[in-house]
């Protein structure tokens, strides 16, 4: 874990795969899962950026509800999270 985007930044083998932000544990997604993430009721992190004065989406979704106090689904879509880090290193 480290500090970054005024939260923290959570590792698995060296690769960013969630943030905290504000107690809330945002996982990574991309364009393979964020569909995925969607369907589950996940929603996307959005943070305003005042030198464009809009927000900006980035690639980092809510825990599915569903995964929220099931260690085995939330490991599911940690996998996900992973995943989506290990093909943006490409």
């Amino acid at each position: 874990i480290k500090r970054m985007f005024g939260g923290k930044g959570i590792y698995h083998n060296g690769m960013i795969i969630a943030v905290e932000i504000a107690g809330e544990i945002l996982l990574k997604a991309d364009d393979a899962t964020a569909a995925e993430f969607a369907e589950a009721g996940s929603t996307q992190w959005r943070y305003h950026n005042r030198q464009f004065g809009k927000p900006v989406a980035m690639p980092y979704w809510s825990v599915p509800d569903q995964a929220v106090d099931d260690p085995e689904a939330f490991g599911i879509w940690a996998e996900k999270a992973y995943q989506a880090s290990l093909r943006a290193k490409k």
